[in-house]
């Protein structure tokens, strides 16, 4: 192919790239960004592939078809309860395929004569290693085939520390001795580093390590660009990284985090054990949806506030069924976005767009919570940690300093709850024992459905 159509077909899947993340920043765009950034890869995968003449235009063609089919299946079968893992699954698939591109290139010479190559080679099986094994346990741990709490390892900190500077010295000396085995031995060092970096963080931290891992995928892409000169690779692989960074931040800081903690994996410890039966004391209310039906009625303001727990119930198209009716009768409805409700960044935002709720009524959590002391009614469904009022006001709580959505200042608060049970940070929810929150218990959708009802008959 012209090296002037290939450097052409480049420029235009970065610019792609670029406008594609630029419209993921907000959910009214973010399916066109999703179009455009498939659009970017297709044409930059199929241009390298015939510039290289790795493949003839019928192999493309069955790849194409082979993996579009894959990836509309997974599109249409994936529950929105099992995204956070498929996520997690498609990390570490792109840190394994930075991998793989590196490896392949130990065996190619002519691809790696230089040491800026073998430098990069080294840097990307580390960085793609780590994210492939890290990113599986935390599929593992989202799965619940590993348990969700945090998984000790002995000396963590240490043995952290040892494998990078094990694995640092490992590039070194490939480096500078091509062959001998140390790339092979790093891949080894660094799968272990995965695992340890991983294991030992809990559930309800799963979020960040997501955002992480997805930021580790990008920066092993853009190393790998290095290797093969690829522009396009490096590009988009840097976007991804830098972005993934920018994301981690963000959910460090919405969480009470530490970014150099969570890049080592040692996250908030816990502090003494809290009973939850002296947090409830025999205060909590449980209330009927006939009961919540007739609040709702004299409500002018209603701010629902998602978690996991509506995802688990599948409950998203109830709960906006219930929105429409409350609308009907003039209540102003909006929903309370946490930027780590649920089990990866921007879930309930998802989880809410398929429900075709409208954009607007999205609110972030620095936005709604002035609004909650002018809220009549605030409805709490499966969202437990991020509505904890211990973030506020208890420092010997491990979620001490986390920022929280204030549903607790609402005038009236309707938690909709299996049971008392804790949330991801295994901790009791003081809200639920306040004078002004009442206990719906049951399923999340089969309450949100009967709840509807009874505003129904209400008029």
């Amino acid at each position: 192919m012209s090296p002037t159509f290939v450097s052409i077909a480049y420029l235009v899947a970065a610019v792609l790239f670029i406008l594609g993340i630029k419209n993921l920043t907000k959910p009214r765009t973010a399916v066109k960004g999703n179009q455009l950034s498939s659009i970017a890869m297709l044409i930059a995968v199929v241009v390298t592939l015939l510039d290289q003449q790795i493949l003839g235009y019928s192999w493309i063609i069955v790849g194409m078809l082979i993996g579009g089919f894959i990836g509309a299946y997974l599109a249409r079968t994936v529950q929105m309860t099992s995204m956070p893992e498929m996520v997690a699954a498609l990390n570490g698939f792109g840190g394994g395929a930075s991998l793989f591109v590196a490896l392949a290139n130990v065996f190619d010479p002519s691809m790696a004569d230089n040491s800026v190559a073998q430098l990069s080679i080294g840097i990307t099986v580390l960085i793609g290693s780590v994210t492939l094994s890290g990113s599986f346990v935390a599929f593992g741990k989202l799965k619940e085939l590993l348990s969700g709490n945090p998984i000790k390892v002995p000396g963590n900190t240490i043995l952290n520390g040892a494998l990078v500077v094990a694995g640092l010295l490992l590039i070194l000396a490939n480096t500078m001795s091509p062959g001998g085995g140390w790339i092979f031995l790093l891949v080894v060092v660094a799968i272990a580093l995965g695992l340890v970096l991983v294991l030992p963080i809990g559930g309800a931290d799963m979020p960040v390590v997501i955002a992480l891992l997805n930021s580790y995928s990008g920066i092993a892409a853009a190393t790998a660009g290095f290797i093969s000169g690829n522009t396009v690779l490096i590009i988009s692989g840097s976007l991804v990284g830098a972005s993934g960074l920018i994301l981690t931040q963000i959910m460090c800081k919405a969480m009470n985090r530490s970014l150099p903690n969570v890049l080592f994996g040692v996250m908030a410890e816990g502090g003494e054990k809290i009973d939850a039966d002296e947090v409830y004391a025999g205060k909590v209310k449980s209330s009927s949806p006939e009961e919540v039906a007739m609040m709702l009625e004299t409500a002018e303001r209603v701010v629902i506030v998602p978690g996991y727990g509506l995802a688990m119930a599948q409950a998203q198209h109830a709960v906006r069924e219930l929105a429409n009716v409350m609308e009907a009768r003039g209540t102003d409805v909006k929903y309370a976005i946490h930027p780590v409700a649920g089990r990866m960044p921007g879930h309930m935002n998802v989880l809410l767009a398929e429900a075709e709720v409208p954009y607007e009524q999205l609110i972030e959590m620095d936005e709604i919570n002035p609004q909650f002391e002018q809220t009549d009614v605030a409805i709490v469904i499966g969202a437990n940690d991020v509505t904890n009022p211990m973030a506020r006001e208890d420092k010997g709580s491990p979620i001490y300093g986390m920022p929280i959505l204030n549903v607790d200042k609402a005038r009236n608060v309707i938690i909709v709850k299996r049971s008392l049970s804790p949330g991801f940070a295994g901790l009791p929810n003081p809200l639920f024992a306040k004078d002004n929150a009442l206990m719906l218990f049951g399923d999340g959708k089969k309450a949100i459905v009967e709840l509807t009802a009874s505003l129904k008959e209400a008029d």
